[in-house]
């Protein structure tokens, strides 16, 4: 259950523990200009942002050999 809405303080110290240790992230700025605007609202559009990025760097690996 991560991240769901019953969990106990215990559950949800386990879950935080596990994203810290096994969860990496990578933060993208967007900053206001038109270009920026386009790509966030662009990449905002699909149900699955994160599905969606992937989806991307992965066609585009096997472009790349």
């Amino acid at each position: 259950m991560l991240g769901g809405a019953m969990q106990t303080d215990a559950q949800r110290r386990a879950v935080s523990n596990y994203r810290k240790k096994s969860v990496r992230q990578i933060v993208m700025r967007f900053y206001p200009n038109e270009q920026d605007d386009a790509i966030y609202n662009w990449i905002k559009s699909h149900e699955n942002v994160n599905q969606y990025l992937k989806s991307l760097v992965l066609d585009d690996m096997k472009k790349s050999g």
